[in-house]
């Protein structure tokens, strides 16, 4: 069943009662993070990018964005929680989420960095449907989790899921993204892949000094480095420390 909105429609600024919000502290003085405050975040139907440099802010939103709609910190759905060692942001507590009208709640969180903790969580409270994603190697995992968990419409928050995914991979999840968008589903994710932003018809924010800003993947200046290295790689590589590419040859 398609929703009449998609999950999420707009997410706000909502300053929790009872947590002091400061202006002037992190992560608010990030400037996409300050431009989500001040103006607010319209999500679209279907897929979303953030796109951006480390420290830009991007997973940093997402994250902030999937704990306010109720999902778990550390990745999984709002129903199964786990918790290794706290490292959320306190942004979620200010942010306020305009539900679409009609649509569910079924949400999952895909977090790269914490997806071993919740595999062994998983372990521990495994249902029938479920498996030993300990046995697979990390990328097979990631893909048991896409086919397994990304089954239905609904608003799935992933920080950085190419971490794990050879390029084959990656095709797989452009697949299962847009499947979820073709049933009525909502993606919002943080990624550093060209290959996973290509997917077509996704709207795409390049995240950055400026904050926020709508763009088209042949315009994103990832894509413009990805072309460029792959043309002429020692015109990158030249720049780079001789000791760092002995180190790196020596260990290979």
């Amino acid at each position: 069943m398609r929703f009449d909105q998609p999950p999420v429609v707009r997410v706000v600024m909502s300053p929790h009662p009872d947590i002091p919000f400061d202006p002037d502290a992190w992560p608010n003085t990030i400037p996409a993070v300050a431009q989500v405050l001040a103006d607010g975040l319209d999500l679209p139907p279907g897929v979303t990018f953030l796109v951006g440099e480390n420290g830009s802010g991007k997973s940093t939103l997402v994250e902030a964005v999937a704990v306010a709609y109720g999902l778990s910190p550390e990745g999984g759905t709002a129903h199964g929680r786990h918790e290794t060692r706290a490292s959320e942001s306190p942004l979620h507590h200010h942010l306020g989420i305009q539900r679409g009208i009609g649509a569910g709640r079924w949400g999952f969180f895909l977090r790269a960095e914490t997806m071993h903790g919740w595999y062994t969580y998983m372990d521990e409270h495994r249902g029938p449907n479920d498996t030993d994603y300990h046995a697979m190697s990390h990328g097979e995992s990631f893909l048991e989790v896409l086919t397994r968990k990304f089954d239905s419409a609904g608003f799935y928050c992933l920080d950085e899921p190419e971490a794990a995914l050879s390029f084959r991979s990656s095709l797989t999840l452009i697949r299962v993204l847009h499947d979820i968008a073709q049933a009525g589903g909502q993606v919002l994710c943080a990624t550093h892949s060209p290959v996973l932003a290509s997917l077509p018809g996704a709207h795409v924010l390049e995240v950055g000094d400026w904050g926020l800003r709508e763009t088209t993947w042949d315009e994103l200046e990832l894509v413009r480095h990805y072309r460029a290295y792959l043309d002429t790689p020692a015109r990158y590589l030249r720049h780079t420390p001789a000791r760092y590419l002995r180190h790196t040859l020596a260990d290979d």
